[in-house]
């Protein structure tokens, strides 16, 4: 049976609909850890804006810990984007539409716009290509350009599925057990000039592999 335009249509909302239902289902089963979470309390205590960086590959858990509060996430225009999209709309972000190759320039200064109007980030500095957990350097250049902390995940997940894509996309499977931890603050001397923000970014690639090796030793 060939499909039209507007079966094909409904399909695919459908599915976006029916991914972000199980998604939300399933991740209100997980038995998540944190560790290191005073840092994000000391900083809203004094009402400072941040920046959070995960992995690709564990966005499902990064953004799922920054549900219902005032967040900004960067989803590449892709139709698995579509899918991302609905999940983090139904938590309540604001989400801008882009990518390292399409729109990513603009998608960088919009991003820059809404943590100056009050907004945190969740950035996911791998993606939306790879290489997987090497860090391209738009979390670094906005914590430079507008002097708000970044704070780095390690995300680590006992039972889970994992997908056979260029990120490893991990999936936890129902009750699991999920240990992540914060970094501390990392803070950018407005000073720094270029090849300081080359050194810091690989400094924070391997900060960020160092605590996901971590959390995946809790688990």
């Amino acid at each position: 049976m060939k499909l039209n335009n507007t079966q094909k249509n409904f399909l695919r909302f459908a599915g976006i609909k029916f991914s972000s239902f199980l998604i939300d289902v399933l991740l209100k089963t997980v038995r998540i850890k944190v560790h290191n979470f005073e840092v994000i309390k000391n900083l809203e205590k004094v009402n400072k804006n941040y920046i959070v960086a995960f992995w690709h590959g564990s966005m499902l858990i990064g953004w799922y810990l920054q549900k219902n509060k005032k967040f900004a996430a960067l989803v590449s225009k892709s139709k698995d984007g579509d899918i991302l999209t609905s999940i983090l709309k139904k938590w309540n972000f604001y989400v801008v539409r882009g990518s390292s190759s399409k729109g990513g320039h603009d998608a960088l200064d919009e991003m820059i716009k809404l943590i100056q109007n009050n907004y945190n980030l969740a950035i996911t500095p791998d993606g939306p290509t790879g290489p997987i957990y090497k860090m391209k350097p738009g979390a670094v250049i906005v914590s430079h350009r507008i002097q708000v902390p970044l704070i780095l995940l390690g995300i680590g997940i006992k039972n889970k599925w994992q997908l056979k894509s260029w990120d490893q996309f991990e999936i936890p499977k129902p009750f699991s057990k999920v240990e992540v931890i914060y970094s501390d603050p990392i803070f950018i001397n407005k000073d720094s000039n270029r090849e300081d923000i080359s050194i810091i970014i690989n400094e924070c690639e391997v900060k960020l592999n160092e605590l996901q090796n971590q959390a995946n030793k809790l688990c």
